[in-house]
Formats: C-alpha cells, sequence, structure tokens
C-alpha cells in the first residue's frame, strides 16, 4: 500500500473518533479538538445527576441550632398553641387538668389571661394561665436572677490583730456592713496580737461577727489557720432561706420567752402567802 493510501485511511479513522466535517485539519488540530470533546463527555459524566462520583468540594455543616429552654424566657404563646392537649395551671396556681386548645383559648378570651409555656418536655405540655401582671413580675424575676448570675462575686479582704481597740473594730465592721450591701463576699482574717494573752481565735472571731448589726451568712464558718496562729471566715449575705429560717427560729423563740415568762408569772402568783 502506497504512503498516500495510508495518509487517507489515517484521516477517516480520525474524522470517524472525532466527528469531524471533511476538510483539511492538520494532525494537531485534530489531536486538540478530540481532546477537548473527551474532555467534555468526562466533565458532563462526571457532574451527571446519575453519577456516583464524590464531590471533591466539601459542603460546610449547617449550624445546629440551640434549644431554647422555656425557663430561659417568659412570654405569653398568644393563641397559636401547636399542641392539641395541653397540661393547664390556673393563674392561681391550681392544676386544671389537661385541656383541649379550644378551651384553653376560650378561657383566655373569657379571663383576659395570657398562656405562658412551663414545660415543653413533659407529656402533655405544661402551661399556665397568667394575668399581664403575673407575667411582668416573673419577667423581672427572671431578669434578676439573669444578672445576679452574669455578675462576678468580688471578695473583699480584711485583716486584724485580736487586740484591736473597740473603735477600730467598729470601724472595721462597718466597713464589713457596706460591702455586705453591695452584695459582696468579705474574708476576714483574726490574727494573734503582739505580746497579747493567748486567747481561742475562733470563738474570738464569732464574737466579733456577731456584732455586726445586719443578718450576715457564712461561705466559710470561723476556723482555726496557720497552725492556730489566725482564724478565718468569709462572710455574705445570706439566702432567702436562711433568712425565712432565722426568721422562724425568731418567732419561736420569742414564743417559747413569752410562754415561759407567762408560766413563772403564774407560778409566783400561786405560791404566794395565803391569808388566814
Amino acid at each position: 500500500m502506497s504512503a498516500g493510501c495510508v495518509r487517507w485511511v489515517l484521516s477517516r479513522a480520525v474524522r470517524a473518533v472525532c466527528g469531524g466535517s471533511p476538510g483539511y485539519w492538520t494532525p494537531a488540530s485534530r489531536f486538540t479538538i478530540c481532546s477537548e470533546r473527551s474532555n467534555i463527555i468526562a466533565s458532563s459524566w462526571r457532574w451527571s445527576p446519575f453519577s456516583t462520583a464524590v464531590d471533591d468540594t466539601e459542603q460546610p455543616p449547617a449550624p445546629k441550632k440551640k434549644k431554647q429552654d422555656s425557663k430561659a424566657r417568659i412570654g405569653s404563646v398568644g393563641r397559636k398553641i401547636p399542641q392539641r392537649h395541653i397540661h393547664v395551671i390556673g393563674d392561681a396556681g391550681e392544676s386544671l387538668g389537661t385541656m383541649h386548645r379550644a378551651d384553653v383559648i376560650r378561657i383566655m378570651d373569657e379571663k383576659g389571661l395570657k398562656l405562658v409555656l412551663v414545660d415543653e418536655h413533659k407529656d402533655p405540655p405544661v402551661y399556665q394561665l397568667m394575668t399581664g401582671k403575673q407575667v411582668f413580675e416573673e419577667q423581672m424575676k427572671l431578669w434578676e436572677k439573669q444578672k445576679a448570675k452574669a455578675a462576678p462575686v468580688q471578695v473583699k479582704e480584711l485583716t486584724f490583730s485580736a487586740d484591736i481597740a473597740a473603735h477600730d473594730l467598729s470601724t472595721k465592721l462597718k466597713q464589713v456592713e457596706s460591702w455586705l450591701e453591695k452584695k459582696h463576699h468579705i474574708r476576714i482574717t483574726l490574727r494573734k496580737g503582739r505580746g497579747a494573752p493567748e486567747v481561742d481565735l475562733e470563738t474570738t472571731l464569732e464574737q466579733m461577727v456577731q456584732q455586726i448589726e445586719v443578718t450576715v451568712g457564712f461561705v466559710s464558718k470561723p476556723k482555726a489557720i496557720r497552725d492556730g496562729q489566725a482564724a478565718m471566715c468569709i462572710l455574705r449575705l445570706p439566702s432567702a432561706k436562711e433568712q425565712s429560717q432565722r426568721d422562724k427560729n425568731k418567732a419561736a423563740d420569742s414564743s417559747s420567752r413569752a410562754a415561759r415568762n407567762k408560766s413563772v408569772g403564774v407560778a409566783d402568783t400561786t405560791e404566794g402567802p395565803t391569808q388566814p
């Protein structure tokens, strides 16, 4: 076969593979066009919806939504109650049982009340009927609690000796009272006086704390430190529970004291001399 025949056969084969139109193409142009078309076919197959190839570009994960705690907010849900049946608490704190949302909306309209979500994790979820004033008060309580939680507690320190003068001690205790009013914690350290006689520092510190005119609570009660060379305590304002318990104890002490005085008075009257 002559060289011309071989060239003609090769050109026909290239045209059949590349799908080109008849004409005069150089070998380089034929190779370039065939490469481009093969790339287009390969890329279209790669991005086909029926392709199982893995996408090289990783999509960033969608941010997870934080679950909102129903206790972290106080607000009326209005008339849009997502559940069909809910457990309802009345505005006076009484349980109204499980009710259909239509009945709850009717009560809201009749009494002019608002519905507040209490616990959405119960089955059925718990809601409470409240007046506008009650909702506002609960919002203020929650705001105060969050504000107190966010504010860091400052710790003040006082150090003085057991032989401190009465006037100086009174001045320092006044300072303690002002710090307590600002809700600070106060660390008081009582050390032994130089050349002073041996004293029980724990008992002395307790007696000094009792001279404070405001009611105090203890983060740490008086205890000996430094091998008995000093005593230390940390004061704070009492909690509501502690204050309530102290008020109850005071009331019980006063009532028992009054009863004891009354019984002593009756005994004195009965034991008096009888007239002949």
